[in-house]
Parts: structure tokens; C-alpha cells; sequence
């Protein structure tokens, strides 16, 4: 079988990342070209990672290059753009997180993805963590009984990227569209993909660019093409209900007077529950005293690698999808509602 030619459209932070993980299979994929509107940025970063071909127009790219598929590792505003003209160019696409804007853009982005037969695989990169299979599967081994009740905290102190990040128009929001996000698939994956029906949420912008990107220990990549401003929200969280009876309450902020930044994922059963930080631990209730079931601590540092090896062997057929355009379509959703609740101040069903 040959190797597949891949290109990556958007050479930021992530495109790094991306690179480094079809390089891990170069037996099965090889990227062959890559694209940014920064003509600078596109040269040295195929010069460091060795591919042969830069441009700074995607379709050109699309229209010249004989592509198997594509990486868009864009800022949000471009994933909608980026992936329908790949999948009009017949080349299969895996699209970072968020999906993109709104669910509209997202809802066009499946239907396409379906009409050219084509793969549409979402970053949602902790499917792929040894972390979420092991929550998912003493789940579904019945460890927990019925799942009824999840929280998830992602909370920075200070801590947006700055630059585009922290501009409406480029990023669709701030924490929500751009930490939540993981989180909302995340708890979607271990409790075997219900659908939301609806939610409530609230959103906070009281502290502002002043403390956008002073924690971060990575800054977005700049760009000559954009005047950013700082326009989104610095906290936001909500409540969520899916068709099965699951409640998430969740929260994230970039910024937000705390100590320092603090995460947890906490889920909840009528058999046990869970809580992953510090430390992955279950709980099970024997005789009225909890009794910690925690199993060997796991390693998610290959989630990366494996999610674009995922990516390569769907395309040759190897695999089904397990990230597909549809939980990228009900995380929009969800994005969506609690921004729309937070605007009205009330309570946003889901279809």
C-alpha cells in the first residue's frame, strides 16, 4: 500500500503537533505540503519538518497537490472554509476542535462530509487517552450502574494565549469554545455519546485583556494578516441535560481570581463514582464505607500520536471513525445553547 500524501493547513502551535504525529507512522503517511496565510511562517516550518512544498493559499494547495488528506489546524473562523474545500477537492479531513463557529457551519460540514463519502475526523484528542478508555470501560463493564451526574473545572487564573484567542471573530468565544470543548466530547465518549437536550449557562468578561496571556507558558502565533482585539469572555459554565438522564454541570475560565489553575473531571453513578485529579480514582460503596478501586496509574502521553495514526487508518479503510463530524455537530450544539442562554438569561432547548 502506498503512503498517504498529507497536508496541514494552518503552521501554528498545533501544526507542530500534528507533524510530530505523522511522522510517528511513516510507513503509512508522509506529509507533503503545507499552507498558511503567513508566507514566513509556512517557509520555516517546512524547512524544519523537511516537506517540499509551501503555499499560502489552501485551495491552490488543494487544486496542486494530489492529496490523500489534510490536518486544518486553523484559527476557528477558518475550520468551516478550510475542511469543505477540502472534502469539495475529494481529500479527507481531520479538523481540530472546535468543529467550528456554530453548529450551523458544522451541521454544512457533516452533510458535505457524507455527500463526498469522505472522512471527517474531530481533534477531540482525549478519546484517544488511555485516561477516557479506562473511565469508559469500567463504565460500561457496569462498575458505576446508571450515570446520572457529571462535573467538570477546567479553570485558569490567567491563562488566554492572547493574540487571536482572545478575538471573538477569529476564536467564536473564549474558555467555552476553546478548553470546554474537550471536555463536553470528553464526558459524551465515556457515557456512550447521548445527545443534549438542553442547557442553561452563564458567561463573565469582568476582568478582561489586562489579565489575557500573563500565565500562560505558550503564546498564539502572531500574524501580520490580523489586528486582534480582546472581546471574549474570561469565565464561563453551565448546565446540561442529554437524553438519557445525564446532568453536566461545567465551568472554564481564562481568567478568574483563584490561587492557580485547577482541572478535575468528576462523574457520578448509582454504583460508584469518579474523580480524575490528582490522581485517576474510583469509588465504590461496600458495606457503607467507600473503598477506593483505583487501577494502575495510566499514560496519555502518546494520545496525540495515536489520535493521527486513527486519522491514517481511516482513510485506508482500516478503521471506523470514533471522533466523527456528528459529536463535532452535538458539541457545537451544546456550545451554542450555553452561549445563547447566557445572552437571554434563559433556558435553551436542543434539537
Amino acid at each position: 500500500m502506498e503512503k498517504l500524501k498529507i497536508g496541514i493547513i494552518g503552521c501554528g502551535n498545533i501544526a507542530e503537533v500534528h507533524i510530530n504525529a505523522y511522522k510517528s507512522v511513516p510507513a503509512k503517511a508522509t506529509v507533503t505540503a503545507v499552507c498558511d496565510i503567513d508566507e514566513d511562517k509556512a517557509k520555516v516550518f517546512a524547512e524544519k519538518h523537511g516537506v517540499e512544498r509551501y503555499y499560502t493559499d489552501f485551495n491552490e494547495m488543494l487544486a496542486k497537490e494530489k492529496l490523500d488528506g489534510v490536518s486544518v489546524c486553523t484559527w476557528h473562523n477558518i475550520h468551516r472554509d478550510a475542511t469543505v474545500a477540502a472534502l469539495n477537492a475529494g481529500v479527507n479531513v481531520l479538523c481540530e476542535k472546535p468543529m467550528a463557529m456554530n453548529a450551523a457551519e458544522a451541521q454544512e460540514m457533516l452533510d458535505l462530509s457524507k455527500q463526498k463519502d469522505k472522512v471527517l475526523q474531530l481533534g477531540f484528542v482525549r478519546r484517544f487517552s488511555n485516561t477516557s478508555r479506562l473511565i469508559k470501560k469500567y463504565i460500561d463493564n457496569g462498575n458505576m450502574g446508571d450515570i446520572y451526574y457529571a462535573k467538570v473545572s477546567y479553570l485558569r487564573r490567567n491563562g488566554c494565549p492572547g493574540g487571536w484567542f482572545g478575538d471573538k471573530k477569529y476564536a467564536g468565544g473564549g474558555p467555552l469554545i476553546d478548553l470546554a470543548v474537550h471536555f463536553l466530547d470528553e464526558i459524551r465518549f465515556v457515557t456512550n455519546n447521548p445527545n443534549p437536550i438542553s442547557a442553561y449557562g452563564y458567561t463573565f468578561d469582568n476582568l478582561g485583556y489586562n489579565r489575557a496571556s500573563g500565565g500562560q507558558s505558550w503564546v498564539a502565533s502572531s500574524s501580520k494578516f490580523a489586528d486582534f482585539t480582546y472581546d471574549v469572555e474570561d469565565l464561563a459554565g453551565g448546565v446540561i441535560k442529554f437524553d438519557n438522564g445525564l446532568t453536566l454541570f461545567i465551568e472554564s475560565s481564562f481568567n478568574l481570581n483563584i490561587k492557580q489553575d485547577y482541572g478535575n473531571v468528576e462523574i457520578f453513578g448509582t454504583k460508584g463514582g469518579l474523580r480524575k485529579e490528582p490522581k485517576l480514582e474510583f469509588f465504590t460503596e461496600q458495606n457503607g464505607v467507600f473503598v477506593d478501586t483505583m487501577p494502575i496509574a495510566q499514560d496519555d502521553s502518546r494520545m496525540f500520536y495515536e489520535e493521527l495514526e486513527h486519522f491514517v487508518d481511516c482513510i485506508n479503510g482500516d478503521k471506523q471513525c470514533i471522533c466523527t463530524g456528528e459529536d463535532g455537530l452535538a458539541v457545537m450544539k451544546m456550545i451554542d445553547a450555553v452561549y445563547e442562554s447566557a445572552r437571554t438569561g434563559k433556558l435553551v432547548e436542543i434539537k
